[in-house]
């Protein structure tokens, strides 16, 4: 019947964009890790009804952002070191995976040089805002170059489940980072910047050149998070473990 899909199209759509305005909340360090909220809050907070709230709230916690407190709410979950190691290893295996196969991929999908050059747009933005230490700035542009990077030559699944990562994995070093810039710490010339090369190599079809600059980048980006979270103090520093419930 016509229309009838009207309502639900509506209701997903503002579902989303709370989930993605709750989740920006998160990685510019307003929602910090163990803060409560009640869907009333949040409905009351975005001017809307409690239903996309909560669905929105669901799928946050679907994706490890949110946990779901019993009878309480919502909580911004807390991460541990161990869980950002696991992170870095599953976002290499997965970028390794979309950029394994590139000299079979040019042979059976032509990339036009659009892609690249839109991509590599955003990989000097990243590169910039991190040569600043513009935190916030550097995410955003990071994600976009990933999503998009990934997007050219992967699997459309495995471009989905490494942004998911990639989202978690800035969730998980935010309070790091943020901690450090509030106590007047320069993350200048700290944060990982070579998103350049990397496009570089893709676009060359050199497999090897960019696995070894994935590999190069993890191993920066975890060193940088333990090293400030040894100094930083907080339970993520000190404890692998989750509390449980």
């Amino acid at each position: 019947m016509p229309g009838a899909d009207g309502p639900a199209v509506i209701r997903s759509t503002l579902r989303q964009q709370i989930a993605d305005a709750l989740r920006d909340e998160i990685l510019a360090g307003r929602l910090i890790p163990g803060q409560e909220f009640t869907v009333k809050e949040i409905a009351e907070q975005y001017g809307v009804s409690a239903t996309p709230v909560r669905e929105a709230l669901v799928n946050l916690s679907a994706q490890g952002l949110l946990d779901s407190v019993q009878h309480r709410g919502f909580r911004v979950h807390e991460h541990t070191l161990a869980d950002y190691r696991g992170m870095i290893e599953a976002r290499g295996l997965v970028a390794d995976g979309i950029f394994r196969d590139l000299a079979v991929t040019a042979e059976r999908r032509t990339v036009p040089p659009a892609g690249f050059v839109s991509v590599r747009r955003r990989g000097e933005e990243a590169a910039r805002a991190a040569a600043a230490g513009d935190l916030t700035v550097l995410i955003g542009y990071d994600l976009r170059f990933w999503r998009e990077l990934s997007a050219l030559f992967g699997n459309a699944y495995l471009a989905d489940f490494l942004h998911r990562l990639r989202v978690k994995s800035w969730v998980c070093a935010v309070p790091h980072l943020r901690r450090e810039a509030e106590r007047g710490g320069d993350l200048r010339g700290r944060l990982w910047s070579r998103h350049t090369e990397l496009v570089d190599a893709v676009s060359r079809r050199d497999p090897l050149a960019a696995h070894a600059i994935v590999v190069e980048y993890n191993a920066h980006s975890l060193k940088l998070i333990e090293t400030l979270a040894a100094t930083g103090g907080g339970p993520a520093a000190g404890d692998d473990e989750r509390a449980s419930e």
